[in-house]
């Protein structure tokens, strides 16, 4: 059986809305499961430009997955190692909720693996 690696990555620039309205982050981190296949998250990475705190959050078909908190201008390794499958036509989506007015850039590196 093969695998496939997948990223969402990039660097965005982001305006808060408040830590209770998290907005996507662009198209680009946004993945749908092919069918007939599953996903494995394996790691998130990001870091924060800003000077507030922000929360990435990974959503599994607009619900919330996990939560990934990133301190004032500090970044956040998370290994996942494949903590559970994502079943085929699943919508994964990297969103992000910072103070309103918070202005900066966020650098987000999701990796996963289809098989």
């Amino acid at each position: 059986m093969g695998s496939t690696p997948r990223f969402l990555q990039g660097v965005f620039a982001f305006k808060g809305t408040g830590l209770d309205d998290p907005q996507p982050i662009d198209v680009s981190t946004s993945y749908t499961v092919p069918s007939g296949i599953i996903a494995q998250p394996l790691y998130f990475r990001g870091g924060n430009s800003s000077g507030e705190l922000v929360v990435v959050t990974l959503l599994r078909d607009g619900a919330p997955m996990r939560i990934f908190p990133m301190g004032a201008r500090s970044s956040v390794n998370v290994p996942l190692r494949v903590v559970e499958d994502v079943d085929p036509d699943v919508v994964l989506e990297l969103v992000i909720a910072a103070p309103a007015g918070c202005t900066g850039e966020v650098v987000v590196d999701f990796g996963l693996m289809e098989i």
